[in-house]
């Protein structure tokens, strides 16, 4: 296997403000942006040409990566004028693909940070002749996803989508957003139209009695669709638990990107990123949290599990807890922000203007 397609079009609307300037695969995970930790894995298991499908800004994406040279990679770029979901978004690249009509293709997709074996799950499909293998993982909680079943030899056995009632529930298996592809199937895909695959093509594959494998991989997976999981991957890749040799720097407590300036006494734990260009004070304390390029955080502010956007400012004595600060946002001294709060690209929050705590 030498190729695969990279799902990046989604507009990301969970992560915004996150997203109101970059696409979700641009947002920048352990001081890169988290497609360049996709494309490195991918590279790492044998993979050589890879078609980005893209939507959502998508003239952001082929400025900063070229040609894929700088990651030994060849990259093409597709964009979808209409939105045509993750099946129509496969066929609608098929034309770039090189492989033959038996050949493997990898497809994933650009919000998942997992340490997915990638070559064992192409092992697993050719050594079972699939049609189509699926990577599956196991959660505690499958309510928000798709199950899938499996008999004893890893055969799919059905999609079900998003189960409710405990009788829905008949697996914790579920959907881990990579596959691969026999080249044949792709081109069976319905063109210039949406599909799901999920919906549409893998049942009319098993209705149809095509082989569908599943590969169930608990390492590390994480959907990055949220905020809080977006910036708990970040962290996560800092500190060694998810796997990237896109990772610029050794892995451990902070990540500190050249540029940055860090006061002495400042103390950052918890797997925390400095962008370049960035500035924390002195005695600011940053948890677990995403500082992007050019923002500052003023002396004494407290952070913690959040992400401050580009070029943002944080003021003195601030507090912030699972909170984003979108790009060029001012959040002024003696504020107290919590859980889910979210402050839009370039809004100012005065001084002392929004706590939960007293006074005292």
């Amino acid at each position: 296997m030498t190729e695969a397609i990279l799902l990046v079009g989604g507009k990301g609307t969970r992560l915004r403000p996150l997203t109101v300037h970059t696409p979700k695969p641009m947002v920048r995970a352990a001081g890169v942006p988290f497609l360049t930790h996709q494309l490195a894995r991918a590279r790492a298991a044998g993979v050589e040409h890879i078609v980005l499908a893209t939507s959502y800004l998508a003239e952001v994406f082929e400025p900063h990566f070229g040609d894929g040279s700088a990651l030994g990679l060849h990259l093409e770029y597709v964009t979808e004028e209409e939105p045509l979901g993750t099946g129509g978004a496969i066929r609608n690249v098929a034309s770039r693909l090189h492989s033959g009509p038996d050949e493997p293709v990898l497809i994933f997709n650009g919000d998942i940070l997992t340490g997915l074996d990638i070559r064992a799950l192409v092992d697993t499909h050719e050594s079972t002749g699939a049609d189509v293998s699926l990577h599956l993982t196991k959660v505690s909680d499958p309510r928000a996803y798709g199950l899938v079943p499996t008999d004893e030899t890893g055969r799919v056995l059905a999609f079900l989508e998003k189960p409710q009632t405990p009788e829905e529930i008949v697996t914790d298996q579920i959907n881990a957003g990579a596959y691969v592809f026999r080249r044949s199937v792709i081109d069976a895909i319905p063109a210039g139209r949406p599909v799901s695959v999920e919906r549409e093509t893998f049942p009319q594959l098993l209705a149809a009695g095509a082989h569908l494998q599943g590969m169930v991989d608990s390492t590390y997976w994480l959907d990055l669709g949220t905020p809080a999981a977006f910036v708990r991957g970040s962290a996560d890749l800092v500190l060694g638990r998810a796997p990237s040799p896109a990772v610029p720097g050794r892995c451990g407590d902070r990540l500190v990107l050249p540029t940055a300036q860090v006061a002495p006494d400042a103390k950052l734990t918890g797997g925390t990123v400095v962008g370049e260009g960035a500035f924390v004070a002195e005695g600011a304390r940053v948890f677990g949290s995403t500082i992007l390029p050019g923002a500052v955080i003023e002396p004494g502010a407290v952070i913690t599990d959040s992400l401050i956007g580009t070029r943002a400012r944080v003021g003195t004595r601030s507090v912030l807890t699972g909170t984003v600060i979108g790009d060029g946002a001012v959040i002024g001294p003696d504020n107290e922000l919590r859980e889910g709060a979210r402050v839009w690209c370039d809004a100012r929050i005065p001084a002392g203007a929004v706590r939960f705590s007293s006074d005292q």
